[in-house]
C-alpha cells in the first residue's frame, strides 16, 4: 500500500532580505508549477516579516506557505511574539513547532511545544512537530528513548494525519553536513511510526519528515527509506536549484 504523499518543506530560518525572499518564492513557484500533480507537496517557511510578500508571490501556485514558530496564546501582552491566528491570516497553512534551535536557544520544553502545537491546530493549520537527539544522547545510545519522550510530551491532543506532521531532526546533523546512516534514520522513523500508530487511529498515515543536512546529493537515498515521508530542508532550501533537486527526488504518489 502506498504511503502518504511526500512533503518537502523549506525552512529559510533567519536568512535573506525581501528581494531574496520574493525571488526565491517566485522561482520555487515556477518549478513546482511545471511538475506533475503526483509530485511531492511543497512548503516554504520564510521569516515572519516576509510572509505577506511571499504569500503574494506564491498566489495561484501549489506551493504552501508556512511559519517557523508561533506563540501558544491567541492574543495578549507578548511583545515580539506572533499568534497562530495571525499566521493563518497571513496565508499560512503550516507552522513549525519545537525545532531544535527553539528548544536549545529559547529553552522550549516539551510542554511549551505541545501548547504551541495545540494553538496551531486550533487555528485550523497543520503543525510540523520537530523531535531529535543531541550528539551526546546519540553516543550514549539514548536516541530512541529521547525521541520517544519528546514525541509523547509534545504531541497535540487532537492530532490526526491532516493536521500533524512529525519531523525527525538529529540535532548533531543540522547544518553540519553530517547525516545519520540509512539504518539509523530508518530505526528512528520506525520508532516514531510505532508511537504514532499506538496513539492515533490514523498514525500509519501521518507524515514523518527527515531533517538534518538534507541536500541535492543525499535526498534520493534519504527519501527512499521506509517511513520517511519527506524532508524538512534548511540551508539547501535557500538555493532554488538544490531545493528543486530535493523535491524531484521524492517518490511520486
Amino acid at each position: 500500500m502506498a504511503g502518504p504523499k511526500p512533503l518537502i518543506a523549506g525552512n529559510w530560518k533567519m536568512n535573506g532580505r525581501l528581494a531574496d525572499a520574493t525571488k526565491l518564492a517566485n522561482t520555487v513557484s515556477a518549478f513546482v508549477r511545471a511538475l506533475p500533480s503526483t509530485s511531492a507537496d511543497v512548503l516554504v517557511c520564510p521569516p515572519f516579516p516576509y510572509l505577506a510578500p511571499v504569500a503574494q508571490a506564491l498566489a495561484g501556485s501549489r506551493v504552501r506557505l508556512g511559519a517557523q514558530d508561533c506563540h501558544a496564546e491567541a492574543a495578549g501582552a507578548f511583545t515580539g511574539d506572533v499568534s497562530a491566528d495571525m499566521l493563518k491570516d497571513s496565508g499560512c497553512s503550516f507552522v513549525i513547532v519545537g525545532h531544535s534551535e527553539r528548544r536549545a536557544l529559547h529553552g522550549e520544553t516539551d510542554a511549551v511545544v505541545q501548547a504551541k502545537a495545540n494553538a496551531v491546530l486550533r487555528a485550523g493549520m497543520t503543525a510540523i512537530l520537530c523531535v531529535g537527539e543531541t550528539l551526546a544522547e546519540r553516543d550514549e545510545g539514548r536516541t530512541i528513548p529521547v525521541v520517544a519522550s519528546q514525541l509523547v510530551g509534545s504531541l497535540p491532543a487532537n492530532a490526526n494525519s491532516e493536521n500533524l506532521v512529525v519531523a525527525y531532526e538529529p540535532v548533531w546533523a543540522i547544518g553540519t553536513g553530517r547525516t545519520p546512516t540509512v539504518a539509523q534514520v530508518g530505526e528512528v522513523h520506525g520508532a516514531i511510526r510505532a508511537g504514532l500508530s499506538k496513539k492515533f487511529s490514523d498514525g500509519a498515515k501521518m507524515r514523518i519528515l527527515y531533517g538534518g543536512s538534507v541536500n541535492g546529493l543525499n535526498a534520493l537515498e534519504l527519501l527512499a527509506i521506509a517511513n520517511v515521508d519527506g524532508a524538512l530542508v534548511g540551508g539547501a532550501s535557500l538555493r532554488a536549484d538544490a531545493f528543486e533537486t530535493i523535491v524531484k527526488a521524492a517518490p511520486r504518489r
